[in-house]
């Protein structure tokens, strides 16, 4: 069998490895798949951060975890066995790129990514708030020391890079090395802060909790009470009239007695009397519903204010400790033994007003793996009980030396912890590890509050921001005119700014793994990270606050702004997608005609109906994504338009980096294009089984009046036009028609080359008003070498669709050996759009 230009085996399991899916080069060029990147004697999963290479042998080219791997014995210590000889020896350029450790765009740090350039865009890419500058000198200073302290060297000069340099490239035997520097520059990554315990004894911060617990246990008290006499007044109430309408009831039926039997008398009344108790009883249950939530709404804004307090106590207590604790020891103190410098009150005691962060979230990290120990913290805290904050928050603590650690740790337990799932008793005692979180329970803590008070115990300023977002309901082209989606979330200070999380949004459930490392379950803890210190560019997209200074932006948008703004989720952000210049809409302005966003919510069709929504993709993921797509109309949800799938009227092309929907509605009137993603591996798409699709966005398409009569697309497989596909996830390159659209006479030749060895090509032709089975004579395809010819004959003019089916061949025992185990099903590998006509022929 042979292998395509960039394809490698994994070593640990011999079968061929995808970019999308690869771990690797390491060394001795070798490569692994994600799954297979485990310790070889003990079989724990590892990271580029964790993983060894054997310090014995030299042509061992296996990988370790940190218990396991082979060291040399006492006193010897050779270039071999830190890996120094094999990282002279080896050639000095190289064209492999390993994107695990550095993308090609992001070689080295420079004055442009400093903010020291102004802004560029890319051509075709997404128009970006400007988040430089800041409302306030304390910001700028503050992120200039920030930069300072985690980008620049100790030397203090900003290091331009030589523009002759190949940047992003690594050598397969140095790699181990440039993990080893990689993993140094993380834990550079920030200023440590001295831990807590050096400064503020635990029995201090614990009796100060108890005393807000105090102050907390008379306000509980006080929800309880007033929710008696609220619930004693509706019940008295009821009561009274309800004797009322009994006594109504009553003379009704006396003067009924004298011209009606006893019998029927009793039960009329009897069924009048049921009927009216059922009638008060909804009345008073909907009563008592309104006036929970009226009190509810109440508590939750003592409760709010009330943590608001205390959190600025407790702040307090932790700054006044540390402006000791400096007066004793000064600034900065040699940690013991480690011989390296940590800061003592790098932090500010005063929160600093809002402004824009001069840095984006991936100069703070660019991977959540650089949280894997902090985040197995959070996990393990999260498993066990504890009766106070105090205890709770120097657990989550105990590893963290930096303000975006401690965040992170707090956000990860919230995320885990599942508090929604909860089990409380109704005499949950307020000294217990359950009664530590009754405002959770009773509905008067939030998430958002539950992180502000954390991160007040961990001495990080936090603020709880209300506005509105684009939730659960929301479609788009609806006004925020009422409060259907109010909302809150968070901003904390670290890493020197302000910076959102929206830990309610992040959270995601305990699930089982598909993978089985034991007999035992394998668990895993989902969340999303995108809402951990989320740019304010991408946050604007879903979330509005009340105060525009909260929207962290240089120029703030208006409400209106907001409600153009496409409706995209997390998952559009994550996969780096954008919108690029060229959609049908104009794009969505700010105030100072500048382009915010080049796709707009709600989109007009032209005359003919059509209109086209184009998303765009970043390089290292236009070989991974495949999209999806919805099209129903806007208020009815109906997915079917005169008996034919709505589907059919959009047609789905990729010319990379670039994916395009054109829509052509069928009828005057409102659609909605919900548009879906998932990044899969050529492996996992072949196997033929369901995938799951998530969406990344929607917009609203409006149709006014129709010049022409649009007919559906062929009933073709569902999903994009064009060979591209048959490229990306099946290594077929077209060598006769690159484009979706073909224009042909009355016969057609298509022509493919093979990059990897595939079978049992079909091709299927459709055309509507046509059955399928008719057409199937006039398709053939021939394998000659690495090439496959598709002959399509047309039996009459019109317009027609093309499926064609292939799948790879199975390897065993290193031996090709085809169509023999039957059990791998056929894949479809792409479609086109075909004219067929006389007018077609040069």
């Amino acid at each position: 069998m042979f292998r395509g230009a960039g394809e490698n085996a994994c070593l640990r399991c011999g079968v061929t490895v995808y970019p999308v899916d690869r771990v690797g080069p390491l060394k001795d060029f070798s490569f692994f798949h994600s799954g297979c990147f485990k310790c070889i004697v003990c079989g724990s999963r590892l990271s580029l951060r964790t993983y060894y290479h054997s310090q014995n042998d030299q042509d061992d080219k296996e990988v370790y975890c940190i218990s396991h791997v082979p060291k040399p014995g006492p006193g010897h210590l050779d270039g071999s066995a830190v890996g120094i000889r094999s990282a002279l020896n080896v050639p000095r350029s190289s064209s492999y790129v390993n994107e695990q450790i550095r993308g090609g765009s992001k070689g080295s740090f420079d004055a442009e990514s400093l903010n020291i350039k102004s802004v560029r865009r890319e051509n075709g890419s997404s128009p970006v708030f400007d988040m430089s500058g800041s409302s306030s000198s304390h910001h700028h200073l503050a992120q200039q020391q920030y930069l300072q302290s985690n980008v620049l060297p100790q030397s203090g000069k900003l290091q331009i890079p030589n523009q002759k340099q190949q940047f992003g490239r690594f050598d397969a035997s140095a790699l181990h090395i440039a993990h080893a520097l990689r993993a140094t520059e993380l834990q550079k990554a920030y200023k440590k802060e001295k831990p807590m315990h050096y400064y503020l004894a635990k029995e201090e911060q614990t009796e100060l909790e108890m005393r807000h617990r105090v102050e907390e246990d008379a306000l509980y008290n006080r929800f309880a009470q007033a929710r008696a006499e609220e619930d004693a007044k509706i019940t008295a109430e009821i009561r009274e009239e309800w004797e009322r309408e009994l006594e109504k009831l009553t003379s009704k039926f006396e003067s009924l007695r004298v011209r009606e039997d006893h019998h029927t008398v009793q039960r009329l009344k009897a069924k009048e009397r049921e009927d009216l108790e059922r009638h008060m009883t909804l009345r008073r249950d909907r009563r008592k519903e309104q006036t929970t939530r009226k009190l509810l709404e109440h508590e939750r804004a003592a409760t709010a204010a009330l943590v608001e307090k205390q959190s600025k106590e407790m702040i307090n207590l932790i700054n006044e400790r540390k402006r000791e604790f400096i007066q004793r020891v000064g600034t900065t103190e040699e940690i013991s033994g480690g011989g390296s410098e940590t800061e003592v009150f790098p932090y500010p005691q005063q929160a600093p007003p809002p402004g824009p962060p001069s840095i984006h979230k991936h100069d703070i990290y660019s991977d959540p793996i650089e949280f894997a120990e902090v985040d197995q913290i959070a996990i393990s805290v999260a498993q066990e009980d504890q009766k106070t904050f105090t205890d709770l928050v120097r657990q989550l603590l105990s590893r963290c030396g930096t303000d975006v650690e401690k965040a992170r740790t707090i956000f990860r337990w919230i995320t885990v912890k599942n508090l929604n799932a909860m089990d409380f008793s109704e005499d949950v005692r307020t000294d217990t590890p359950m009664g530590l979180l009754r405002g959770i329970k009773q509905g008067t803590e939030s998430y958002h509050v539950l992180f502000k008070r954390l991160c007040a115990y961990a001495g990080l300023h936090c603020v709880v921001i209300k506005g509105l977002s684009k939730s659960a309901g929301y479609q788009p082209g609806l006004r925020f005119s009422d409060n259907r989606f109010r909302n809150s979330w968070n901003a904390v200070y670290v890493a020197g700014a302000w910076r959102f999380v929206q830990c309610n949004w992040g959270a995601r459930h305990l699930v089982n793994a598909k993978e089985r490392a034991s007999k035992s379950d394998s668990l895993r803890y989902e969340y999303d990270d995108h809402y951990f210190l989320t740019d304010p560019k991408e946050f604007i997209f879903e979330f509005f606050p009340q105060q525009s200074e909260w929207q962290l932006l240089k120029r703030p948008i208006s409400i209106k702004e907001f409600e153009e703004l496409p409706f995209v989720r997390s998952l559009f952000f994550r996969y780096g997608l954008y919108f690029p210049a060229g959609q049908t809409s104009e794009g969505v302005l700010n105030s100072f005609g500048e382009i915010i966003s080049h796709c707009k919510a709600v989109m007009a069709t032209d005359s003919s109906g059509a209109a086209t929504v184009r998303i765009g993709m970043p390089p290292q993921m236009e070989s991974c994504l495949i999209f999806h797509y919805n099209l129903k109309m806007y208020d009815t949800e109906a997915d079917v338009y005169d008996g034919v799938s709505l589907k059919r009227f959009v047609m789905q092309s990729v010319s990379p980096p670039i994916v395009s929907f054109r829509v052509h509605a069928p009828s005057s009137g409102a659609f909605l294009l919900d548009i879906f993603a998932n990044a899969v591996t050529p492996r996992e798409y072949l196997t033929g089984e369901p995938m799951k699709f998530k969406s990344v966005c929607k917009v609203k398409i409006e149709c006014g009046n129709l010049s022409t009569v649009m007919v559906p697309l062929p009933d073709c497989a569902s999903g994009e036009w064009g060979p591209a596909k048959a490229t990306r996830l099946f290594g077929l390159l077209p060598l006769s028609h690159p484009d979706p659209l073909v224009f042909a006479g009355r016969e057609l030749l298509l022509e493919f080359r093979m990059s990897r060895p595939l079978t049992d090509f079909m091709a299927t032709l459709h055309k509507n008003g046509t059955e399928e089975k008719k057409l199937a004579k006039y398709t053939s395809q021939l394998v000659r070498n690495d090439e496959v010819i598709f002959t399509i004959t047309f039996p009459e003019e019109g317009q027609y669709g093309l499926d064609i089916y292939t799948r790879e061949i199975e390897v065993n025992d290193h031996h090709t050996v085809p169509g023999t185990s039957g059990k791998q099903l056929l894949t479809h590998c792409c479609k086109y759009l075909i004219n067929s006509s006389k007018k077609n022929i040069a």
